[in-house]
């Protein structure tokens, strides 16, 4: 596969959701969606590696890269991200296709494929386990939370975007994500930065780092997971998200979502590495991806 990759966008009602293409145009199709914060820069050491007759589309999320932020007054929240997706594929005019996600985008991968199952051949998710429950408990006060950042950043008058020379815009990013290789820096910089009079700023939206007011419960999780009829491939790192778990809890509840894709027959593997071993350290993850889609996809698309 080459590494040479052509830029595409889809229209939507609000503008346009950009990304890149690698691969044959009709090619066996593989949607890939990036983590939180991050762009569609971050497959762009793995696709290279992986297997040639696939058409691999990685997208900016709204509000990340070069797509179009939200209009104003609207949410980010996982069903709307799982709603951009079909508006993606829609465009693409994919009925039927392979998704990889990281993190975040794993979390929407997970639940486009337990709410359109039919539409999905194979699901990989990388250094995430598919689902974020919330405790019930919790899910008032957080919901709470993210309208009232919403509504106290709406009574800003407009604010002026903080300009960064290229360098410090790099520290920031690297302090934000200690675990980012200086390489893999600077490719998520190259979609992650827009240039203005007297240097860069960030190009996401800041209204992604507002609490996410659509929140799953333990059950609803697991009910979601059990919908997914897709063969599933989690590639977990040792050092990565599911470390990051602080208390006991949150520690049963992935152990919970774990044994439920091993009841289903689904993969999971580790490997070493941290959250963003695929970006870092392509080769790690690569050959666990290529052997999945190999044996999972491309027989059923052989002609009878």
């Amino acid at each position: 596969m080459s590494s040479t990759a052509t830029e595409l966008s889809v229209p939507v009602p609000w503008g346009q959701i950009s990304g890149k293409a690698w691969g044959p145009d009709h090619g066996r199709p593989v949607l890939c969606l990036h983590g939180w914060a991050d762009n569609c820069g971050t497959f762009n050491t793995l696709i290279p590696l992986l297997p040639k007759d696939g058409r691999y589309v990685a997208v900016d999320m709204p509000g990340h890269g070069l797509s179009s932020h939200r209009p104003p007054g609207v949410f980010y929240s996982f069903p709307a991200y799982v709603a951009d997706v079909r508006r993606i594929v829609d465009g693409l005019q994919w009925t039927r296709f392979s998704i990889i996600g990281h993190s975040m985008g794993g979390n929407i991968a997970a639940l486009f494929s337990a709410l359109y199952p039919e539409m999905v051949d194979a699901v990989v998710l990388l250094d995430t386990l598919g689902f974020i429950p919330t405790d019930l408990t919790e899910i008032p006060k957080v919901m709470r939370q993210g309208m009232d950042e919403m509504l106290q950043y709406e009574k800003k008058t407009e604010e002026k975007r903080r300009v960064y020379t290229y360098q410090k815009a790099a520290e920031r990013l690297s302090a934000a994500n200690p675990t980012l290789s200086e390489q893999s820096v600077s490719i998520l910089l190259e979609r992650g930065l827009v240039q203005l009079e007297g240097g860069f700023a960030f190009s996401r939206d800041l209204r992604v780092n507002f609490k996410n007011i659509a929140r799953m419960s333990f059950e609803q999780s697991l009910e979601m997971q059990a919908r997914i009829q897709a063969p599933l491939l989690a590639v977990l790192a040792d050092k990565g998200f599911c470390v990051t778990f602080p208390d006991f809890s949150q520690q049963r509840v992935a152990s919970r979502l774990l044994q439920g894709y091993h009841d289903r027959s689904h993969t999971v593997v580790t490997v070493p590495g941290d959250h963003h071993v695929h970006l870092n350290n392509p080769e790690v993850v690569a050959p666990l991806v290529s052997q999945f889609l190999q044996t999972n996809v491309i027989p059923q698309q052989l002609p009878a």
